[in-house]
């Protein structure tokens, strides 16, 4: 079964599934609701700030973006492919899909191929739509590939470590507060920030830093991202591989 086939046939289950699970049918619109917050209340907020505290706020827009766009709208992605993943499992599908056409090879690539693809073409839709980012549309593209292999990297974290979804909102909460902890790299600017890199989503961080500062090189940052993730990634599926032969 080709991947298209593939496509064809289990993109209107997902679809289905997600409209019917009132816990992640919201989330798609999460991302959105979050640009047209910062577009009008950031805005507002740097004006009261600096109209009562002097405070400028402005210098601080990269980590705000990197938070809500580099981060959280894969990471938006994720949960919904994650639980759709662990909903599979509790409704024994992923056994079921062994005796179809289907190969088990194809659906983990269905699988990681959804969310990079739904990643890339929002994240360069969120950026402009804030209207508060310099960036043009070479950086928000690399920013947006640089982010990309989070998607699948978390969702097949929870589908492979969470027996259910309640352990999955658990993890995701638990998670979750892990992942963002590289937004404080931004106040560091000695070498020490590098020991963020420990944690995946420091990597694509740098390189919508680098790029919104017009500082160079990015490349080693964005491979870094890449392999780092896809690394990550590629340990869970491994896992999850497992799972789906026991």
């Amino acid at each position: 079964m080709n991947i298209s086939h593939v496509f064809k046939v289990l993109i209107p289950i997902d679809l289905r599934n997600v409209r019917r699970d009132n816990g992640i049918s919201w989330m798609i619109f999460l991302p959105i609701f979050s640009a047209f917050f910062i577009r009008w209340g950031v805005p507002a907020l740097t004006e009261s700030l600096a109209a009562s505290n002097g405070f400028d706020l402005v210098p601080y827009y990269p980590a705000i973006l990197a938070y809500f766009f580099v981060i959280m709208a894969p990471i938006t992605f994720s949960v919904m492919i994650g639980f759709v993943l662990l909903d599979e499992k509790d409704d024994n599908t992923l056994t079921a899909l062994q005796v179809t056409p289907l190969s088990l090879n194809a659906y983990i690539a269905y699988r990681v191929a959804v969310p990079i693809v739904l990643t890339l073409l929002l994240v360069p839709v969120l950026f402009p739509l804030s209207n508060i980012s310099s960036l043009e549309w070479g950086g928000i593209l690399i920013t947006a590939i640089a982010s990309a292999p989070m998607s699948p990297m978390f969702a097949l974290y929870l589908a492979s470590i969470a027996q259910n979804k309640v352990q999955g909102f658990a993890l995701m909460k638990l998670s979750g507060f892990i992942l963002f902890i590289p937004i404080f790299a931004y106040f560091v600017e000695s070498n020490w920030q590098l020991l963020f890199g420990i944690i995946p989503t420091y990597w694509p961080m740098k390189v919508y830093w680098l790029l919104e500062n017009g500082q160079s090189p990015v490349w080693p940052y964005l491979l870094m991202a890449i392999l780092y993730q896809s690394f990550v990634a590629w340990i869970f599926i491994k896992r999850f591989n497992r799972i789906l032969h026991q």
